[in-house]
């Protein structure tokens, strides 16, 4: 029987899981979900890594011994993540194998403390491929506008890179190009570029987090735009991503890029990412049904992934109704509402909110390390 995650796939649409944790790897069910083709990859973050070393104690054997070893908490930092993200690796090895570098990817961050830090975020992300040592790795950097030339250097180098925190059509735009500059740079400089891979991850749910919060002020002054704001709930964010789409399709299907493709050049896939639905009223799957589309991933935490598996939709959805969203993203600036403000506070505020989960991290680390050395 086929499932909705393969119904998915067969579309066009690849599932990455939005989590990582040592059990998971060592009870055997991250190569179960491989196995039964629920999940084509796996992403990771400060968060999700707080989370998973934080609030557990899976990881205390490793770290014990890392802190009697004399190890600071940046070094134990890395060698917990980067033990996981090397057994995830390994676990996809056969799927990216298969799919000739497709799919199979996993994925970490650089420090989001140098996201506004262009030259550290480039040597970071480099140092980080060479830890890792894995061709399946994908490097995340921000797509801050420091991260921008971050990101077109990396690919550069030869590194697949995830462009994480992406929000705006605009920003998206100068990820696609820093992508395309740096596969051709590599041709310029007479380098292969055919084993090179990259997703731009445009965050979703945050958006309708952050423009819902100003229409229910204008809904609750309950004037002659109570109405115009009502009907944009929960629309905007899909909107915003379905433009995002074509602007994809727009610059992959240029000459420009043919140029590349002739040489072996991938189309840098968006990805979905924030999948998960914030706000309770609206259907747990709506970032995912709505968004279905050919060369896209869709990046799940656990809860979302169920969903999907017990009643997703799975048919295609990511041009459907594009006159009426590119109406609502108007309706939106006459309601007096900046997409472009929402967007560059969601940006500012997902840096903000990695920053504090690896300072947690650390803190959780340094504690711990310092209970096992006494």
């Amino acid at each position: 029987m086929t499932t909705n995650p393969q119904k998915l796939y067969a579309l066009g649409q690849s599932l990455w899981y939005d989590n990582i944790e040592r059990r998971l790897l060592e009870n055997g069910e991250l190569k179960a979900m491989i196995d039964r083709g629920d999940i084509y990859g796996v992403t990771s973050n400060p968060s999700i890594f707080n989370n998973a070393i934080g609030k557990s104690q899976d990881y205390d054997g490793q770290l014990a011994e890392l802190a009697r070893a004399g190890h600071t908490t940046a070094e134990i930092y890395d060698a917990l993540t980067v033990a996981d993200i090397q057994a995830a690796c390994d676990l996809f090895r056969a799927l990216y194998d298969s799919t000739r570098g497709g799919d199979g990817y996993v994925s970490i961050e650089v420090h989001p403390d140098l996201a506004h830090d262009t030259e550290a975020t480039a040597l970071e992300a480099q140092r980080l491929w060479a830890l890792v040592d894995r061709p399946n790795l994908m490097v995340k950097i921000p797509a801050t506008k420091q991260g921008i030339p971050a990101i077109q250097s990396a690919i550069a180098h030869g590194i697949n890179i995830n462009i994480t925190l992406i929000f705006s059509c605009q920003r998206y735009g100068e990820v696609i190009e820093a992508y395309l500059a740096g596969l051709e740079e590599r041709v310029a400089n007479n380098l292969p570029i055919a084993h090179i891979a990259s997703v731009a991850s445009f965050f979703i749910s945050r958006i309708d987090t952050k423009v819902d919060g100003w229409l229910d002020a204008l809904i609750a002054n309950g004037d002659d735009t109570a109405a115009k704001a009502e009907a944009l709930k929960g629309k905007i964010a899909v909107a915003n991503a379905k433009l995002a789409y074509q602007l994809f399709k727009d610059k992959f299907s240029s000459e420009r890029f043919a140029a590349l493709g002739q040489k072996g050049g991938r189309v840098q896939r968006p990805l979905w990412a924030s999948t998960s639905t914030k706000n309770l009223a609206y259907p747990d799957l709506l970032y995912v049904d709505t968004l279905v589309g050919k060369d896209t991933v869709n990046t799940v935490p656990p809860q979302t992934l169920e969903g999907v598996k017990h009643h997703a939709a799975a048919q295609l959805t990511i041009e459907d109704g594009m006159d009426e969203a590119r109406f609502q993203l108007t309706n939106l600036e006459m309601l007096g509402l900046s997409l472009d403000k929402a967007t560059d506070e969601v940006e500012q505020e997902g840096v903000a909110a990695f920053s504090k989960a690896i300072a947690d991290l650390f803190a959780t680390i340094e504690q711990r390390a310092a209970e096992f050395r006494s």
